[in-house]
């Protein structure tokens, strides 16, 4: 089995290869995904025997990338991997999601799969065949798995479909979704989009499937060649007993349909369930009902399964009364916290969210360190999800799998609609989404009271959106099928799909399905995407409602922002020698500055709660980083005095030469009798030398002319005499003679500047 491979074009003429065999051989399954530079190797190790009294599926996955892969030291004291980044934990959990329902319903051995980037590509991002990896080492393993799927991502560059493209492709997307899936089914998707139609996302889909499936037909293929060296495993995780399945579902059926159609709330129905379950495990003789509770705990499950979904296909109404497509009832309160930037709480049904938005400066950007994705992010969005809101005692922890995953999808939705390609907002954006009660789409009242708290702190996003959570019953028997608007808990749990849709009046912005069963068709997707449309749309106008448009002004205590642009080699000017410049302007004017080289230019950032102190950092700015022109007047200092003038800064430290000539019309002989240093005068640039860069100032030029006065004629267009006789210039040779050979009247000095880096 020593290096037993199998290589495949992904469509592109790019070949992606997997290997058995050679890494990792005491695991239940290993291979090594191998694609340009990107080498994963993908682990799978189950144990022989289930956990006691377990009826799901113990599947714990792990993504992993390693900074040595891409010659890279990992951060911090320790200089070493640590605890998953939010990054690998989204991996991880779309592997998991596309996995999950493909184990056996009566496996119940804790499985692990570990995925680890062991050679990483930077222009090629690994986790497009993070799952692809996942899934084939559970093919070649002796695992039981009703696979192989596989996963891509799928982009829309430049108006073309493209299969896994490359990170700079990618910066021209306006479609990024992650798919997996089956030979026949699509299994799980998430995503962003920039506004799209439903028809272009089905299509998007369709055209990764096509991939998809390739890559698992190449899956079936090694797998054949290994099956003989490591077959299945035969395993026997659930004891089952007929005669108490059979009486559960004879004696309990009609008492729960009874209880699902009596459209009560979470609490009262789920305590019904409790109590006829109860009253049943009473009739169970004592000295077995230990024995059988467990059993009977998992047949009920099944009885509420079967009722609550006949119940809905064949009377097409829902557990709280409502119709299919009917949206639960939504109130809407903006302006609740009176001390932050801006606040909202979204109610709708038993599910409610209060969103927090603040506003931060360049400081308060999120850094990204991972061993590939590297960067800063101005948009955070973090989701939190206390006990309280299911009405549960559990110990407060920090944010799991669930929050990061549910924040992030959130994020996607609210990110295309934030103008941080406008100048006029320079802002740093964190939302924060408590949610305080939960009965369904909580994720998707994140993004509704999102757009709120945008709303009520002043952001102008270019527009309002929300998000509507779809579910799917299906009965393959019969052919029928119901789909859902805005979903339960309970109808989440007991449904086939769950179906997340986010966007705005122009188009889809962010989705995630995920997918229990076979046969989901393109129709039936079809006709899901337009329901959820228009319970988006529904939903849309109650927030439009509350919120026609965003507050006009920020709230006083807001941070004020106002972005300069100069030139990159003024950066040095303005932080001055270990940052001594900038930071006199900032503890003077208590204002908060950031400076971002941006290409030839340099980006500031000043921040400061009032007008006031903005306009003199501004000023002050401006003082660093003017380039002195012809024709601009400015109020000067002398600094300097000498025979034939004076040195006058018009900036700090600029300087030009205000000649003796140039201080007044009248003849001064002396300048010590017209200025001193340290006097103010207000002067003129009249030339500036184009090699040296020399200021020549004047006073002159802003006094009024006395009256007759006429400019002498610069010397060189005087005319010339024809040589007879001697004049004033001829004497010494027609030299003036004195400071040898030149007349040091009209000598000019270069402008002086104190800090040579500016020199």
């Amino acid at each position: 089995m020593i290096g037993i491979s199998k290589t495949f074009d992904i469509g592109d003429g790019r070949m992606v290869t997997i290997e058995t065999g050679k890494l990792a051989k005491q695991a239940d399954g290993s291979v090594v995904v191998k694609m340009g530079d990107n080498m994963l190797l993908a682990t799978v190790c189950a144990k022989k025997e289930a956990v006691e009294n377990t009826d799901f599926m113990p599947l714990q996955v792990e993504y992993q990338e390693k900074y040595a892969s891409i010659g890279r030291f990992p951060g911090g004291f320790f200089k070493r991997e640590g605890r998953p980044s939010e990054y690998e934990i989204l991996i991880a959990r779309l592997v998991d999601r596309a996995l999950r329902p493909l184990f056996p319903a009566d496996f119940h051995a804790e499985t692990q799969v570990i995925v680890t980037l062991m050679s990483g590509d930077k222009n090629n991002l690994p986790d497009a065949l993070a799952c692809l990896a996942a899934s084939a080492a559970l093919s070649v393993s002796n695992i039981p798995f009703n696979g192989p799927i596989s996963e891509v991502r799928v982009a829309r560059i430049d108006g073309q479909l493209k299969i896994n493209p490359t990170v700079e492709e990618m910066e021209r997307a306006d479609i990024d979704m992650m798919v997996a899936a089956s030979k026949d089914n699509i299994m799980m998707v998430e995503g962003e989009m920039k506004e799209i139609s439903e028809a272009e996302m089905v299509e998007a889909l369709n055209f990764a499937h096509k991939a998809i499936k390739i890559q698992c037909q190449a899956q079936v293929e090694l797998a054949a060649m290994v099956e003989t060296a490591n077959p299945k495993r035969v395993y026997c995780h659930e004891n089952n007993d007929e005669e108490l399945r059979t009486k559960i579902n004879k004696e309990l059926y009609d008492k729960v349909y009874a209880v699902a159609k009596s459209f009560v709330g979470k609490y009262e129905r789920n305590d019904s369930f409790d109590a006829i379950l109860a009253e049943f495990l009473e009739t169970i003789p004592e000295e077995e009902r230990a024995e059988k509770t467990p059993l009977a705990k998992r047949y009920f499950h099944n009885v509420q399964y079967d009722a609550v979904r006949a119940m809905i296909l064949d009377e097409r109404i829902r557990l709280d009364g409502r119709q299919l497509d009917q949206i639960r009832p939504i109130w809407i309160e903006t302006d609740y916290l009176p001390s932050v930037h801006g606040s909202a709480i979204f109610t709708r049904g038993e599910t409610q969210s209060l969103s927090t938005c603040t506003l931060g400066t360049k400081l308060d950007e999120q850094t990204i360190d991972g061993a590939v994705v590297e960067g800063s992010n101005r948009f955070i969005l973090h989701y939190n999800f206390p006990p309280y809101s299911v009405g549960e005692v559990k110990r407060m922890m920090s944010a799991g799998r669930r929050e990061i995953g549910h924040g992030n999808l959130a994020h996607r939705a609210l990110k295309p609609v934030i103008p941080f390609e406008d100048t006029d907002f320079p802002y740093t954006v964190r939302l924060v989404s408590d949610i305080l009660e939960s009965n369904g789409s909580s994720s998707m009242a994140t993004v509704c009271a999102g757009t709120l708290a945008l709303l009520d702190c002043g952001v102008k996003i270019k527009r309002p959106v929300s998000g509507i959570a779809m579910g799917l019953i299906t009965n393959e028997k019969t052919g029928k099928y119901a789909i859902l608007s805005d979903i339960l808990g309970d109808e989440d749990h007991l449904g086939d799909m769950d179906f997340k849709v986010c966007g705005t009046a122009n188009g889809i912005t962010a989705c995630q399905m995920d997918i229990k069963v076979d046969g989901l068709t393109s129709e039936i997707m079809a006709e899901a995407l337009e329901q959820a449309r228009q319970g988006r749309l529904y939903i849309l106008d109650k927030i439009i409602e509350a919120m026609p448009e965003s507050r006009e002004e920020y709230k006083t205590f807001v941070p004020r922002i106002v972005q300069m642009i100069i030139a990159r080699d003024q950066i040095g000017a303005v932080i001055g020698t270990g940052g001594k410049v900038i930071q006199e302007i900032q503890r003077t004017t208590h204002t908060v500055i950031s400076i971002e080289e941006v290409g030839e230019t340099g980006v500031i950032d000043i921040a400061a709660p009032n007008a006031v102190d903005i306009n003199e950092a501004i000023r002050r700015i401006k003082l660093l980083t003017t380039v002195p022109e012809v024709g601009e007047v400015y109020n000067g200092l002398v600094k300097g005095i000498t025979s034939f003038g004076a040195f006058v800064e018009i900036l700090p430290n600029v300087e030009g030469l205000l000649h003796v000539s140039e201080i007044a019309y009248k003849k001064v002989f002396n300048v010590e009798d017209e200025l001193n240093v340290g006097d103010e005068i207000e002067v003129k640039i009249i030339a500036v030398d184009e090699k040296s860069g020399k200021l020549k100032l004047s006073h002159r030029a802003l006094l009024p002319k006395p009256e007759g006065w006429e400019e002498r004629p610069p010397r060189e267009s005087r005319p010339f005499n024809g040589g007879g006789g001697r004049n004033r210039d001829s004497r010494s040779g027609g030299r003036d003679s004195r400071g040898g050979g030149r007349d040091n009247r009209d000598r000019d000095r270069a402008p002086r500047r104190r800090d040579n880096d500016n020199y």
